[in-house]
């Protein structure tokens, strides 16, 4: 086995899945990036949640907005609903896994905020229920899903956002996941602070 040509044949599918994805991707980001910086123009905040390496990227995310991004600025009111292992592990215990992001929105979602859920599969029980829950709070959504977007994309009510990466590698989605997240903090920022002199 070459792992020298192996490493070769995955960047070269990671460059090719990001190039397939950006037409179908570009317009979503964009419009992602409105809603955020527009809800947080009329004091809202973003909540985010993911399971396994998709709760990394709800924590990557909110720590760029809390801290900075590539440019300096105030920071921007984002929870990562994936970091209080206390709360997590208490619903799960008393409740359900399935309920751990659903009554965090419940506590912390006000109407105007947003909900950032990210599922590879889109079909992840406590995905499902904080978009339900999230609903409830009448928040809007942005949906970073991947493959046939799965229960969370036939959920999406009118003014919510699917941003999906049509590939059947989680590890594929999971890099595009990635790169949408940089693109909406630099969209974000963008628009707040303006072109860079």
């Amino acid at each position: 086995m070459d792992l020298i040509e192996r490493i070769n044949r995955l960047f070269t599918a990671s460059i090719e899945t990001k190039q397939q994805c950006m037409p179908a991707l570009a317009v979503p980001i964009k419009d992602a990036a409105e809603m955020i910086v527009s809800s947080l123009l009329e004091g809202g905040k973003v909540l985010s949640c993911g399971n396994g390496g998709s709760a990394g990227d709800a924590q990557h995310f909110s720590s760029e907005m809390l801290n900075r991004f590539e440019r300096e600025r105030p920071g921007l009111p984002a929870i990562a609903l994936t970091t209080d292992s206390s709360t997590m592990t208490s619903i799960a215990n008393d409740y359900a896994y399935q309920e751990i992001f659903a009554k965090q929105i419940a506590a912390l979602g006000h109407p105007g905020d947003v909900l950032l859920a990210i599922s590879t599969s889109g079909d992840s029980p406590s995905i499902v229920r904080a978009v339900e829950a999230a609903e409830q709070q009448q928040m809007k959504v942005v949906a970073l899903i991947g493959k046939d977007g799965g229960q969370v994309a036939a959920m999406l009510r009118d003014g919510d956002l699917e941003i999906r990466v049509d590939s059947p590698s989680t590890a594929r989605i999971q890099e595009v996941h990635l790169l949408i997240i940089h693109c909406l903090c630099d969209l974000i920022d963008t628009q707040l602070l303006g072109e860079e002199g």
